[in-house]
């Protein structure tokens, strides 16, 4: 992970330095136009802060944006994952609907829980953005 540098700094409304390190996107839907709305803002950010460390965190119900089965959005994934993002898929999801790691598309990182992995996102520096 790239460290953060001045530019990076904002200061908040109470005045508290805040250090951007990464973003970090939560999906838990299953419509694949809301899937597609937060693959393009990924695509936007991207291309506005190539440096950015970007993370996609998918839970729940959006758990079929990631089955090889059944996405609808595996190349516009993978295209993502070439240009850097790295996508979470939550293994408390995976159990509860019955999903090996087998079913899912390559290069996934297979994480506890997401709500875990957004939390520690958060703790690291990473904004967190709930398309």
């Amino acid at each position: 992970m790239r460290q953060p540098c001045e530019t990076d700094t904002i200061l908040n409304e109470r005045g508290w330095n805040l250090v951007i390190t990464g973003a970090v996107f939560h999906i838990n839907e299953s419509s694949a136009a809301k899937q597609r709305a937060a693959l393009r803002n990924i695509v936007n950010l991207i291309a506005e802060m190539p440096d950015l460390p970007v993370e996609l965190v998918v839970q729940g119900d959006a758990i079929n944006l990631v089955v090889t089965t059944e996405t609808e959005l595996a190349e516009e994934l993978r295209t993502l994952q070439d240009r850097g993002l790295s996508v979470a898929v939550c293994h408390n999801t995976m159990k509860a609907k019955n999903i090996s790691a087998q079913q899912l598309l390559p290069n996934l990182t297979i994480v506890p829980s997401a709500v875990g992995r957004l939390v520690t996102r958060q703790q690291e520096g990473f904004s967190y953005i709930k398309p």
